[in-house]
């Protein structure tokens, strides 16, 4: 079993890390194009483009002048150890035992609009860019077309036949990944929450359940369908009558 989910905007590259294992990203080269165009961005720039404030595009402006490679344990860091939201919070990787590590390494992706595809363990730097931003890099005018069918290849080069491929990326990040080239059919796992008599996604709790959801593959070695079912964490439960097809409904 697979698992894809987004990265994080919130990361930490101050804490230490308690293993000494790192790898490096697949696709730094591509990395290495996508910064070089970044790095010629003017602060100003920055924030029209991501649409954030003045002081985030001062940050992230920083970030990508200092950007550069080889990338060591000195100057970047693994990335589940660096990227801090909700889902990673949910993972809690700090709590993760020894033996588990290689398992969630194994196991774990996680896209990134410029790292593409990430195991955890590979080591990245500080950086900001969601995979849904307008950057027109050569003849490609934003990040979906800039990857095109690379990460969908990737998965399917580790995929083993009928291995299950588990969603818990957001949309923007799932779109980087053509349905039409995966080789192996997708479950979704989608969590909802009882608000006002009725059953919705909040996101906020939902980003949160989704790295419980991987955290409860890694922990109890889930390889199917029926063993996703069983996911119970933090008072969720499956819905059989509100699943459907590869959609598997959680509530609470």
């Amino acid at each position: 079993m697979k698992i894809i989910i987004s990265p994080a905007k919130s990361l930490d590259f101050e804490s230490k890390v308690p293993t000494d294992l790192y790898t490096h990203p697949r696709f730094l080269e591509q990395s290495k194009k996508l910064n070089k165009k970044l790095k010629t961005i003017s602060k100003k720039s920055l924030s029209e483009l991501m649409k954030i404030s003045d002081d985030l595009a001062a940050l992230n402006y920083d970030r990508n002048q200092t950007w550069e490679t080889p990338f060591t344990k000195k100057n970047a860091k693994q990335a589940i150890y660096a990227f801090t939201g909700a889902v990673f919070k949910g993972i809690d990787v700090n709590s993760l035992s020894a033996d588990n590590i290689p398992v969630l390494q194994d196991r774990l992706r996680i896209l990134s609009g410029l790292y593409g595809l990430l195991k955890p363990l590979d080591l990245i730097q500080p950086y900001r860019l969601e995979m849904g931003t307008k950057l027109k890099v050569d003849r490609t005018e934003n990040l979906y077309k800039f990857w095109g069918e690379a990460l969908a290849n990737s998965l399917n080069e580790e995929l083993k036949e009928g291995e299950l491929l588990v969603n818990l990326a957001s949309t923007e990040y799932f779109k980087a990944l053509p349905k039409k080239v995966l080789k192996v059919p997708m479950i979704t796992p989608v969590f909802k929450d009882l608000k006002n008599g009725e059953y919705k996604i909040v996101m906020t709790y939902a980003k949160m359940a989704r790295g419980l959801m991987v955290r409860y593959i890694i922990d109890n070695k889930v390889n199917t369908i029926e063993d996703l079912k069983g996911f119970n964490v933090d008072k969720y439960r499956f819905s059989e009558e509100m699943s459907s097809g590869n959609e598997l409904v959680f509530t609470r």
